[in-house]
């Protein structure tokens, strides 16, 4: 398999410099090689507004800032990490499960909107997208929390992705359960702290959520709400519900995650395995054995 992580160092450098009314044409050239994520929407789509929804930076504000920013991720040597990650990740789990398919990797590294509120303060500048399998989409803003996980942010993606290829689990946007999407975000964090320790848990999970037993059992109540439309409350939390349009349900940021990581380590714990060899574990599977031993039953979840 191949690791192909685009150039968008000067492909932003590019936008930024080039006149207003030019910049947009030059985010679709650099967000071209992605455009096969969007495979399955008759038609495609444009590739300037899923910068958009991804947090990617803005064309016509903070030029400087964002200027600043990518000196910032040059200067980390942002790129060549990102690589590196993933052929450590990839190799961790082919050792692990010799049977796994792992595609052709495209990845794309952006930067997001400084001026975003809710990407720099709630979600601390991260906003990762790799459950389509071949294609890798990391947003960041580079503050020296994001730059010291760079490695973990990019195992995590890849994690998804080999989850959701196909010989793995089949993610139907019309089935698909909370409890599918909680653990996976939870194999995810796991796997990436199996080779990067504390960093790999994800940093906007808020302080004192990974502990809380009222926060598991709400999110364990919706593990079975099926059908994508609500899932921002349940897993990202109240406030990116609110963000995207959905109704929340109480939760803080990051709850779906620190919920799924306590998943995750009570079914590792019970069987001995680890994160890299589950890629492929289905949910139930997950939830069978670990909702009993964290004192919670199925039939919490709706």
């Amino acid at each position: 398999m191949t690791i192909s992580v685009i150039n968008s160092a000067s492909g932003m450098s590019r936008v930024l410099t080039a006149d207003a009314k030019d910049r947009a044409d030059l985010i679709r050239d650099m967000w071209a090689p992605m455009v096969g994520m969007y495979h399955f929407i008759p038609g495609g789509v444009d590739m300037a507004t899923v910068h958009q929804q991804n947090f990617g930076f803005r064309l016509d504000s903070a030029i400087e800032q964002v200027h600043e920013g990518l000196e910032t991720l040059v200067a980390a040597d942002a790129w060549t990490r990102v690589e590196k990650a993933l052929e450590s990740g990839v190799t961790a789990l082919a050792a692990a499960d010799p049977g796994v398919a792992i595609p052709d990797l495209t990845v794309l590294l952006v930067l997001g909107d400084p001026t975003s509120k809710h990407f720099v303060d709630e979600v601390q500048g991260i906003s990762g997208f790799g459950g389509i399998s071949g294609y890798i989409a990391i947003t960041v803003w580079p503050t020296s929390r994001v730059l010291d996980r760079l490695e973990a942010i990019a195992v995590h993606e890849l994690h998804h992705n080999v989850r959701y290829s196909p010989g793995g689990i089949v993610w139907d946007p019309q089935t698909v359960t909370v409890g599918e999407h909680v653990v996976s975000e939870g194999l995810a964090d796991v796997f990436a702290s199996e080779l990067y320790g504390d960093a790999g848990y994800t940093h906007f999970v808020r302080d004192g959520t990974c502990s809380d037993d009222q926060v598991l059992a709400e999110v364990a109540s919706g593990l079975g709400v099926t059908g994508m439309a609500d899932f921002a409350a349940w897993v990202l939390g109240d406030s990116s519900a609110r963000l995207f349009g959905a109704d929340p349900v109480g939760l803080p940021t990051g709850a779906g995650y620190a919920a799924g990581a306590r998943l995750v380590r009570a079914y590792l714990d019970a069987t001995g395995a680890t994160a890299t060899q589950s890629v492929r574990t289905p949910a139930s599977d997950i939830l069978r054995m670990a909702l009993p031993r964290l004192g919670l039953t199925a039939d919490t979840a709706h």
